[in-house]
Parts: structure tokens; sequence; C-alpha cells
């Protein structure tokens, strides 16, 4: 692929059928995308049992002005990590710019300063992430499991999260209710 094709900066839709039920309606914010690999955070599903709070309880901040939002599953990959993605009027050791979609942060700093009021303006938590290898994404987006759509920074902070893979679907002109489970050949 040539660096114009990568996807960093884009959103990944699971397609239906894609035969993995952990991505079933998944929405990817891809952060990294390389001929190395890739490396998204899923912005699509609520992780259960646990809000902003709790995670900011659970590693020794006092949650003080943070809103107690939920916090979303970003991947089954190390999934007691946790990823920031927020607007860029917020900037830290580490923080990484991704292709005008968002920043990505992953340093207890972003949590601190959220906490303090200090923080980004926009923003959304996740715990894990999702990661391929060398050539993987490239061959699952051959076998049809993903539609890389326009990174669009009002589907990541102003969707609700159980209406992002709709609302990003719509955004591209495809009503996702006219897409099937299977492809064919002639």
């Amino acid at each position: 692929m040539s660096e114009a094709e990568y996807l960093g900066g884009r959103l990944l839709l699971a397609m239906p059928g894609m035969g993995d039920p952990r991505f079933d309606h998944a929405v990817i914010a891809m952060c990294v995308h390389d001929e190395h690999g890739a490396l998204g955070i899923g912005v699509g599903h609520v992780r259960e049992g646990i809000t902003l709070h709790g995670l900011l309880e659970d590693v020794g901040i006092d949650p003080g002005l943070a809103p107690d939002m939920p916090v979303l599953n970003g991947g089954p990959v190390e999934t007691a990590r946790g990823f920031v993605l927020h607007s860029d009027d917020w900037g830290g050791e580490g923080s990484v710019t991704v292709n005008g979609l968002c920043c990505l942060s992953a340093s207890l700093d972003i949590l601190r300063a959220i906490a303090e009021g200090r923080g980004p303006s926009r923003f959304v938590i996740a715990l894990g992430y999702a990661g391929w290898g060398g050539g993987q994404l490239e061959g699952e987006m051959r076998r049809h499991g993903w539609y890389a759509a326009q990174g669009r920074p009002e589907i990541l902070f102003e969707t609700p999260t159980g209406r992002r893979w709709t609302q990003a679907w719509k955004r591209e002109g495809i009503d996702p209710a006219h897409l099937v489970g299977q492809t064919g050949s002639a």
C-alpha cells in the first residue's frame, strides 16, 4: 500500500456478517496503519460495569471535575490498558495526532488533567485496542470484513456511542439497512 492508502484517521466500520462476534457493529478509530500493522480504538460499544469515575478511582485519581461517563470497549487486545481519544486542545507527553480525526493519549497525565478540569474539551476513554499484524487488516478488507469510512470528529465526539455505526454509514451516503452479510462472485 502507498502512504495515501493507509487508514490512519479513518473509521473502520464492521461489515454485517464479518464472522467475528467481538466486532459486531464495531466502529474502530484507526490511529496507526502502515506496512508493519495497524492499531485502532473501538468507539462503538460501552464496556459494561465501568465508568470514568470508577476507572479514575481504580488508578488512584480523585474523579474531581471529571464527568461520570461510560468507558468504551476499545478492543480485544490488552483490555486493561487505557486510551483517550481527544480533541487537539490538550497535549501532553506522548500525545499523538491522528490525521485530523483526533489525538491519542495513553498516560495518567491526561486522566489527571480531566479530573482537574484542565483536560481536552472533547474526549472518549476506552480500555483495550484492536491490532493487526502487517498485511492482516488488508486481508480482512479484501474479504469484506471492514469498510473504511471518513474519519469524522462529530461521529467520534458528538454521536451517542450506540448510534455511531449507523450514523457513520449514513454520513457515507449508505443506508446500513441495505447491507447484507454475504458476498458473492460472478
